[in-house]
């Protein structure tokens, strides 16, 4: 046993709490796009380590920072005034063995190739000032020489990730809720903006959702055109409820409007970056796209962090893999919570502790589930470059 422990933990489910908060920041929000642009760069680095190195060599991302622009909105369309700035800083590996890696360009490129995937009305050459600010990382060759052994690599830090299964009502709502307004409303209504953050409150079994969902200007003639979308988005919404929640839902959208002065959500680009809002990585989603104060959560940010050796990235993502699986595999969890603590310059395979807390159902035992926990996380850590291999391809989403 790898330092796992399996445990029965007492507490009230989220479920049975009286009060539960949900979070979840849309694509389009500031920290969203620095999080989206931090882990597009990541990828893009690893998988040009690859090519030409046939490894993945040090690199972080992870303090890209936004500051935002200035834009006149206008019924009919307004303009961006002030583009938005982004920093693009972190480390990277620019020589190695001999080979030398065009990682400022690389980076630029990933950056400027997610924004224009993500956002439909923010043109990352004239409404986006990129400033490319990556020092220099280096790559110990012994470390990459082990790695092509098949030996796992070592904790870059001490630091611990955190994970749980199943969400909540109230979690797929509000995460739903974003999802299909991205994914569905935004592609058949054009005035809709990539910029939505959902917060829900459920007290008792009422769930109150409350969405800012930015309007794109050029697209709305006038306030009463505004509204007709706004009503159709709010039927969008209770649809979308009424198949995730059997719970009473009441959805509130764009609460700031002043309707009689025609002061309403509208953007010219789809996002709040563009006049007042700034963003960095790490101050919004965690790792399974949600903030929720009600459980354990790590602070550090997901993306952007190598996917080699950065346990701050690798525990996170390995964590909630393992609770959904434990949820999955074994009967009679209602919750499952899963913490791994590393220790710096110690397999990543190997961590310091690995806790497993269940919150068993009636009439179920913790004792007779510990076994196949163990034997599930045990797996996970057999094959834990397996992570690595996710993130670099795009299966595991970081926010």
């Amino acid at each position: 046993m790898k330092n796992i422990v399996v445990e029965k933990l007492v507490h009230t489910p989220v479920e049975e709490q009286k009060v539960e908060i949900v979070e979840r920041k849309g694509i389009g929000h500031p920290d969203s796009i620095a999080d989206g642009i931090a882990e597009a760069m990541s990828r893009a680095l690893s998988k040009e380590y690859l090519k030409r190195v046939g490894a993945v060599l040090h690199h972080n991302t992870d303090e890209t920072q936004i500051v935002a622009g200035r834009a006149k909105t206008a019924f009919g369309g307004g303009e961006v005034i002030q583009p938005i700035y982004i920093l693009l800083v972190g480390r990277a590996t620019k020589h190695f063995d001999g080979v030398d890696i065009p990682a400022d360009r690389i980076a630029l490129k990933a950056a400027k190739e997610y924004v224009r995937s993500a956002m439909r009305y923010l043109d990352p050459e004239t409404d986006i000032v990129f400033d490319v600010r990556l020092g220099e990382g280096s790559t110990d060759l012994k470390d990459v020489f082990q790695r092509r052994e098949g030996k796992a690599p070592l904790a870059n830090d001490t630091s611990f990730g955190i994970g749980y299964a199943p969400f909540s009502e109230t979690e797929r709502l509000v995460y739903s809720i974003e999802r299909r307004i991205y994914e569905e409303f935004r592609k058949k209504e054009k005035a809709i903006g990539e910029d939505v953050k959902v917060m829900g409150l459920r007290e008792g079994d009422k769930i109150r959702v409350t969405i800012a969902c930015a309007f794109v200007d050029r697209y709305v003639n006038n306030v009463n055109e505004y509204l007709t979308i706004k009503e159709d988005l709010q039927r969008f919404v209770e649809e979308v409820a009424g198949e995730h929640a059997n719970r009473e839902v009441e959805i509130a959208i764009n609460t700031a409007d002043n309707v009689e002065k025609e002061v309403v959500y509208l953007t010219v680009t789809g996002t709040s970056a563009e006049n007042g809002d700034d963003g960095s990585v790490g101050r919004g989603n965690r790792c399974n796209g949600l903030i929720t104060p009600g459980r354990p959560m790590s602070m550090e940010a997901t993306s952007g962090k190598n996917p080699i050796n950065h346990v701050g990235k690798i525990y996170n993502l390995l964590a909630n893999q393992i609770a959904r699986d434990c949820y999955e595999a074994i009967e009679g969890i209602k919750e499952v919570y899963v913490r791994i603590l590393s220790q710096i310059g110690k397999p990543i395979d190997e961590p310091k502790a690995l806790s497993i807390q269940i919150v068993p159902e009636k009439g179920y035992d913790v004792e007779k589930m510990e076994s196949r926990a163990v034997t599930i996380a045990e797996e996970w850590l057999n094959d834990i470059t397996k992570i690595t291999d996710m993130v670099i391809n795009g299966e595991l989403s970081t926010f």
